[in-house]
């Protein structure tokens, strides 16, 4: 194969992902000392990155979802300033020692629940990998994001994003002080035929910086009795949401999503607050769902819904009527790629 040439560009993507059960508990402050399980699945919605190098030392970043372009020289190095940061501290970890043109665009908006912030960073890593000839597991790629948002960027969350990223599928994600355990769950006919009862809806509000996580942090600080329980719950269901989609038992998957919201709530009180995620779950198990949940913090963002085919009409309606939109989706076993010509990337095993 004919080596790639430098003027063309590194395309890489990333997917999203709906997450089951157990978010919360992949924080360090609660599985260094319980141990956490979350239980996620990839979906074929994804973030594109495209970086394509230049003759000179500047680093400029375009989203072409935003219509915003930032740009630095890499001497002087970048300015954290809330635009587009999650790309400047990937690129300035990378150590890149030349110019770069880089356009970014996500089928979903950040806020939205799906871990497109995680899968963004991901995405410009890889990109940035292949720029730079280096191999990383898929481990190391997941670790690497997770040190440019946690760390250099100090932005409150968990690990289950960058892994769900990074590895792709649908996976039991088993966090502890000694690492993380990606165990893959279910088969694609099981998968497929699960998909086709799920709805995923718009409530029609992202979330904003409303502290939700910082506040979820502060409550298991103060020993808050019900986020503790919330929490522990919710590890549990984990392992029961991962027995459930293996058996493709739908019925059995939204009777879990609606504890799981209950529990989330019981975690943090105010994951709904000021929002219509409730009467939404709410209205959709009146029309005949199985049960749901909020995806990612809360606050706003996408609904999981389980409902069986033939209320499934009835659900949507009920949803639309209060502003839902719903986004169809399946399954996806990929995790991030990259690609420069006939040249491809992807962590090594």
């Amino acid at each position: 194969m004919a080596p790639a040439r430098s003027d063309e560009p590194i395309e890489a993507v990333a997917p999203l992902r709906i997450s089951f059960v157990g978010g919360g508990t992949d924080f360090p402050h609660w599985y260094e000392e319980h141990g956490g399980a979350v239980l996620s699945a990839t979906i074929d919605h994804v973030v594109r990155v495209r970086v394509t190098e230049r003759p000179d030392r500047v680093v400029a970043v375009r989203s072409l979802d935003l219509d915003r372009l930032v740009a630095y020289r890499l001497d002087d190095g970048p300015v954290y300033d809330g635009a587009l940061d999650l790309v400047k501290a990937a690129i300035d970890r990378a150590g890149v020692r030349a110019g770069v043109d880089v356009e970014i665009r996500s089928e979903a908006p950040p806020g939205s629940g799906l871990g497109g912030s995680s899968a963004l960073v991901t995405a410009v890593v890889a990109a940035l990998a292949m720029l730079g000839r280096r191999s990383l597991t898929a481990t190391a790629l997941a670790d690497t994001a997770y040190r440019i948002e946690r760390e250099d960027l100090r932005i409150a969350g968990g690990w289950q994003d960058q892994y769900a990223a990074a590895f792709g599928g649908c996976n039991l994600l088993v966090f502890s002080r000694s690492g993380v355990r990606v165990e893959p769950v279910g088969d694609p006919d099981g998968l497929s035929a699960l998909a086709a009862g799920l709805l995923l809806c718009y409530t029609g509000h992202v979330r904003r910086n409303v502290g939700l996580i910082d506040r979820q942090i502060a409550l298991h600080a103060e020993g808050r009795e019900e986020t503790l329980l919330g929490m522990k719950r919710l590890q549990e269901m984990a392992y029961a949401m991962r027995d459930a989609v293996q058996r493709a038992d739908l019925p059995g998957v939204g009777a879990l999503l609606h504890d799981a919201f209950v529990a989330k709530q019981q975690m943090n009180p105010y994951i709904a607050e000021g929002t219509p995620i409730e009467s939404m779950l709410a209205a959709a198990r009146n029309a005949g769902a199985y049960g749901g949940k909020v995806c990612g913090a809360g606050g706003g963002g996408y609904l999981l819904v389980a409902a069986a085919r033939e209320v499934q009409r009835a659900v949507r309606a009920a949803l639309e009527a209060m502003g839902g939109e719903f986004a169809p989706f399946a399954f996806t076993p990929a995790g991030v790629r990259a690609t420069r010509g006939a040249a491809t990337w992807a962590p090594a095993p």
